[in-house]
This record gives structure tokens, sequence and C-alpha cells, in this order.
């Protein structure tokens, strides 16, 4: 049984950076109040960050930092099961979660993850939905049993019932079955692989024991085909060889000069182009000057057309000359041109030659070959008690491997089986039906204290029946929320009282958040108050208010939390 001792929290939510601490042994009963906002549910959240690092209502992690001070969040809780003592301590900016045993923090070289796993599945033995189903009823987000699904609420029984180590065996049976499988597969392989060797060792003895000449010859026949492939090849490669030796210096030759023409007549029709320039200017000058702008006399009109006359002479010169060259570098381009052509043609030719050798290497590669198998057969042909010994280790490594396979055949027919038990409709549903008639008889019990008289039934499969004393079948859903709330507090109750039978996930604590603020009228909050007074001996009730009216019901003690200058605390009492 888990026995929480103290809850402490600082710049949590709304709390400031001064520890709020909250004892919970100290009385049997306890009434939290305060106004809205003034941080009542905050104990909750709290709690429920410190064990299972998730805050009870919807709320991000971030927005538990208090929004003023923005750092420094610490929750601690403390906890005894059986002679051992616990401390969880969680921290936000900066991040923290240590577990505490008996003075020693346990060791953190595992990933928080799985550190969460150990606190949840070794220590406390509930998850995060069980543990609000047994210990919180709330009018918060928290979805309550019966608003769960047949999945979900099958978890929280099997928690309850401390059968989950059942969905823990199944676990671990499928990786051990997936393992199997690979197992199976690779017997499989190997013996594939093991035929594979066997028919190549049959084949090779019968090669050894029908070698004959003939093989021989055929071998050898095919290196001489291969032979006569390498002489045409050679014969092919001295023919464009030679080609390549008479044509190619000549062509580079050719090539050479007609690139050096080239530019020799660019060069020379360069010239004769600033030349023409020169000349259009000059006739450009006297055309248009009647007087010289260096001496500053008169150009009389004889002079002025004797220049004109020779410009005009030189011009028709120079065209004509640039006439010429244009049709000689035409002539010389289409010279190049043929020539580069012809070096194309006799690069193919080095090509091809390029390509013959590597055929050749190749094909004296595969002589080679066949040489050395002629030569293993003449080496091989006495080796056939070798051959026959290597087959029987082959057929002692086959039966080994048949083995193995019945081996694993076995121990998976024994998996399927027992993947037959621990599955959900295997042990667990046949436990679970044991308790089922417990646990409708117990919720129908707390129903009729609370003065809701009707017929409460669960089946195998987790899917409520309620009768009323006229035999009418209803749903869940089909009740007001006053009566859905007495149906909740019933099987809330239901499972402390299983938990507390099973000794396995029983607890000290009940927390009633708001319960009495929603659809409880004043004759169901009576009744409840009847629960409480009989759980009390052994709980530790609270119950988070803001009605006035409970203030002088029977509690043994009252927290109020306060809000005071946007920071919430609990209010000393004198």
């Amino acid at each position: 049984m888990i026995y929480f001792e103290k809850l402490r929290f600082k710049n949590f939510l709304s709390t400031g950076n001064n520890f709020t601490e909250v004892e919970f042994e100290k009385t049997p009963t306890t009434l939290v109040v305060g106004q809205n906002g003034a941080g009542k549910s905050t104990m909750l959240d709290a709690l429920s960050f410190a064990i299972f690092g998730k805050p009870h209502r919807k709320i991000s992690k971030t927005q538990l930092v208090n929004s003023i001070n923005g750092k420094g969040t610490i929750v601690e809780v403390e906890f005894r099961i059986g002679s051992s003592n616990y401390k969880v301590v969680r921290g936000i900016k900066p991040n923290k979660f240590e577990i505490w045993v008996n003075g020693n923090m346990v060791n953190q070289n595992s990933h928080a993850r799985e550190y969460q796993q150990m606190l949840e599945n070794n220590i406390i033995k509930l998850n995060h939905k069980s543990f609000h189903q047994i210990v919180v009823l709330g009018s918060s987000s928290f979805v309550p049993f019966m608003q769960l699904s047949g999945g979900a609420r099958r978890e929280v029984i099997e928690d309850l019932l401390d059968i989950n180590v059942f969905s823990k065996m199944n676990g671990i049976l499928k990786e051990q079955t997936s393992i199997l499988k690979d197992k199976i597969n690779n017997n499989a392989h190997e013996i594939n692989l093991v035929d594979t060797k066997i028919l190549a060792q049959k084949k090779y003895l019968r090669d050894l024991t029908t070698i004959t000449s003939a093989q021989k010859k055929e071998k050898q026949d095919t290196i001489n085909n291969l032979q006569e492939d390498i002489r045409v090849l050679n014969e092919s490669n001295g023919t464009l060889t030679s080609e390549i030796t008479t044509n190619q210096p000549t062509l580079n030759e050719e090539s050479t000069k007609a690139s050096k023409d080239i530019t020799e007549l660019d060069k020379f029709m360069t010239q004769f182009r600033t030349q023409q320039k020169n000349v259009v200017k000059q006739a450009k000058f006297f055309s248009e000057n009647d007087i010289c702008p260096t001496c500053e006399q008169d150009i009389d009109a004889d002079t002025k057309q004797h220049h004109l006359s020779e410009c005009k002479t030189k011009a028709g010169t120079i065209k004509d000359a640039l006439e010429m060259g244009e049709k000689k570098r035409t002539s010389l381009d289409l010279l190049l041109e043929q020539v580069n052509t012809k070096l194309n043609e006799v690069r193919e030719w080095q090509s091809k030659v390029n390509a013959n050798t590597q055929e050749i290497g190749r094909i004296n590669t595969n002589i080679t070959r066949l040489q050395n198998e002629i030569q293993e057969i003449e080496d091989n042909t006495g080796d056939l008690t070798e051959a026959n010994e290597g087959l029987e280790k082959l057929r002692i490594e086959k039966e080994s491997l048949q083995e193995d396979k019945f081996k694993l055949a076995e121990q998976n027919s024994y998996n399927r089986v027992n993947a037959e038990l621990l599955k959900d409709t295997g042990i667990k549903t046949k436990i679970i039906r044991q308790y089922l008639p417990v646990i409708n008889q117990l919720t129908n019990k707390y129903l009729q204290i609370l003065d809701f008289f009707v017929h409460f039934d669960l089946d195998g499969s987790f899917a409520e029946t309620i009768r009323s004393r006229h035999r009418d079948a209803f749903s869940y859903d089909s009740f007001s929320e006053g009566e859905k709330q007495r149906i909740d507090l019933s099987l809330l109750f239901t499972w402390r009282q299983i938990a507390k039978m099973k000794n396995s996930v029983a607890t000290n604590l009940l927390i009633l958040d708001e319960t009495f603020d929603s659809s409880l009228d004043e004759e169901g909050i009576e009744n409840l108050m009847k629960i409480i007074a009989t759980v009390a001996e052994d709980t530790n009730v609270f119950v988070i208010s803001h009605k006035s009216e409970l203030e002088d019901a029977a509690f043994e003690r009252k927290l109020e939390f306060v809000k005071e200058k946007n920071f919430s605390h609990l209010k000393k009492t004198a």
C-alpha cells in the first residue's frame, strides 16, 4: 500500500518562491477551500506532476512555471511503501527529476523515459490514468472511468487487479517470438545453403567420374577459337596502326600550316582594314575642310581634288585586297575543316585499336581460365575419396540443422499456446471475470448509499448495463449530470476497495476536486459524507470546494488557499 506523506511545491502555477507544504496524514478528513483562482486545485496538479511528469489538468509544461518568476519550479512528494521511504523531486528551469529511496538517490544513468517507467512499473505500480481513477474524482478535464474507451477501461482494471504483469509477459513473449522467427528464418536459409552446397558437391563428384578426353578437347577447341580471334584482332590493329602512322604526321602538318596561314592572313586583313579607315578619314577631312587647322592656310580646290582622287584610288585598291583576302580565308577554312575531318577519322582508328587491345586482354583472361580448368581436371581426377568425405560432412551438417529446425518449431508451438493464454481474451479475462461480480456488487452498494436505486453491471468487455427497478435498460449517457456523478463516485470507491483487497495499488489518499460543487444535491452530499466517514478510517480524504456550507461539516482540518499580490499560498491558521 502507498502512504502519501507530504507534498511541497514552489514557483508552480500561481505559487511564488516560497514552498507551499501539504501534509497528507495529519488528519483523516481535510477540507480545502478558497476563492476561484486562489490555487485550490494546484496541489492536485503538483501531486500529479511530481509522480507522472504531467499535471492533472490539461496544462502544458511551460505553463506550469510561475509566469512572474519565470523559473525555479520545484515539486517534491514523499511517500512510503512497506519499510521503504521514497521522495520524488521534479523541477523546471532548470529541469530536474530525482527518485530517492531511504535517503539515497536512484541511479540516473538511464534515459528520463526509462526512469519514469521504473517509477510507475516498479515502485508505485500505477500509471497516470489508473492513479486518477482510484485517487481523484474532479470536475476538471480528467476523464472518469465511464467516459473511457473499452481499451482504457481494461487498462485501469488490469492495474487494479495487478494482472498487467500478463501484458508485460505478453510483450516479452512477442519479443521472444520475433527473435525466434528470425532464428527460424536463419535456420531455413542455412538449410537451403547446405542443400545448394550438397548439389554442387554431387555435381563435382559427377564431373570427377565423367572426365574424358572429349571434355578436355572441348575446352582446348574453345582456346583455339579464342586464339584465332586474337589473330584477327591483331591483324586489324596492324592495318589500322599502319594507316595511322602514314596519315597522322601529314595531316598534323597540314593542319598546323593551315592554322598558321589563317593567322597571318587575319593579321594582314586587320592592317588593310586599318588603312581603309585612315583613307576614309582623310577623304572626309578634305571634303569637309577648306582651311588647314594646323597652319591655318587655305586649301585650294586643285589640292583638295588631288587628295580626294588619291584617296579614292587607295580605297579601291584596299577594297580589292580585302575581297581577295576574304576569298583566301574561305579557302583556308575549307582546307582546315577537311584536314580536321581526316584527323577525326584517324582518332577513330586509334579508338578501334584500343578497343581491340582490350578485347585481346579479355580473351587472354578466358584462355588462362580455360587452361586452369584443364589443369584442374587433370589434377583432381583422383580426388574422389576426398570429395565423398566432403559430401558426407555436408549431410551431417544438414541433419544437425534439421534437428534445430524441429526444436525451433516446437518452441514456436509453445509460444503460440502461451500467446493465446496471455492475450486479452486469455487468462486475464478469466481473472477479470472472477472479480466482475465483486466489482458490480460494490458499485451497486455505493449507488444505494448515494440513494441512486439502479442495478449497475459491467460485462467482460467492460460495457455497462444499467437497469431501473422496472428493469428498463439505460446507458451512462442517458442520465443527468448528478446521476452520472453518483455512478462516478460509486466506481471511485469501488476501485479503492478492490485496490485495498489486492493490496497492490491501494493508497491512503483520496482527493475529491469540487465534487460537492457540481451536480450533487444536498441529499447526495449528505450520502457522500457517509461514505467518506466510512473510508476515512484508513484513508486521508481531501475535499476541494468553494461551498461555504461545507465548512460546518465533519472535517477535522481546513486548508484555505488565498491569493495575494498575484501569488497563491496557504493561509496560516490560528
